[in-house]
């Protein structure tokens, strides 16, 4: 007798717990119907990341989501020492390194928002507004603005404006010509240099050689005003993993900020290991 009471109440419960979930699936399948198609939450193969290694891309951010980047650029020339000493420092991974963090949040449609800070002390706020989109364009134009400011946005101001001009490839691959205005690039007193801004116009590629797999570059020549030191050059190679993407990257300077990217590298010999880390949530 016991037995059986037992199993009625096992069999009650079951009824009631699959009952319960039935509801609730009836009761989601509504909501989810509801939800608007924004195809700005949809992964773009071609071009998966809102930036290259320093330079911004066409990307858009959906609206109201966010995203976050870390960037680490380790100070040690992979080239300084015999072999043997940088890998007894894991080749460079032991030593200093100019860390960035970075939020963005999608303000409306095709306009983002965001901020930059370095370990260094200098942070930029940028903002971008796509103009014009690929389709019945053969290219997508995103108008850019930028401003960093040193010593925690306290000291020298270097505003910045410009445009980013991409075209993708199906699936396979998207190219970018980026000509951007930094102003006050020269942050000594104006009377040292002709120039107090620098004329940047960054070139890039990221291309799908894996159907999760990047290899990412760049070079950011200046072609007027203010050009110290040697143009910066970058690549990357990423594995992208659901909302995340790891890159490991090279490049002859440390610069993640527009203001810091147009006072260029020290040098093209010195080339240093470094990587990012970029989550979207959404």
């Amino acid at each position: 007798m016991a037995l059986r009471i037992i199993e009625v109440t096992v069999k009650t419960r079951l009824f009631c717990a699959s009952t319960a979930i039935a509801l609730l699936c009836s009761l989601a399948a509504p909501v989810a119907a509801q939800t608007p198609d924004d195809p700005d939450l949809d992964l773009n193969r071609a071009q998966p990341d809102f930036t290259l290694v320093a330079l911004p891309t066409t990307l858009r951010l959906p609206k109201f989501k966010g995203a976050f980047r870390v960037t680490h650029r380790f100070t040690r020339p992979l080239g300084d020492g015999s072999f043997g000493d940088l890998a007894s420092d894991l080749f460079g991974l032991d030593t200093g390194a100019q860390i960035g963090l970075e939020y963005r949040f999608g303000l409306m449609r095709g306009t983002q928002i965001g901020f930059h800070r370095t370990s260094e002390r200098t942070i930029e706020f940028f903002t971008q507004h796509e103009v014009i989109a690929q389709g019945a364009f053969p290219l997508t134009i995103s108008a850019l603005a930028t401003i960093d400011g040193t010593n925690n946005f306290k000291d020298s101001y270097s505003p910045g404006l410009g445009a980013v001009i991409s075209r993708t490839l199906g699936e396979h691959a998207a190219f970018y010509l980026e000509p951007i205005w930094v102003n006050n690039s020269n942050l000594l007193p104006s009377e040292v240099v002709d120039d107090n801004s620098s004329v940047l116009l960054g070139v890039g590629a990221r291309v799908r050689i894996r159907p999760t797999v990047y290899l990412a570059l760049e070079g950011v020549p200046r072609v007027a005003g203010y050009d110290p030191g040697s143009t910066q050059m970058s690549f990357g190679l990423e594995k992208l993993a659901g909302g995340h993407m790891f890159q490991l990257t090279f490049t002859n300077g440390f610069g993640t900020t527009l203001g810091q990217v147009a006072r260029g590298a020290a040098n093209t010999d010195d080339w240093h290991i470094g990587f990012s880390i970029s989550r979207k949530f959404f």
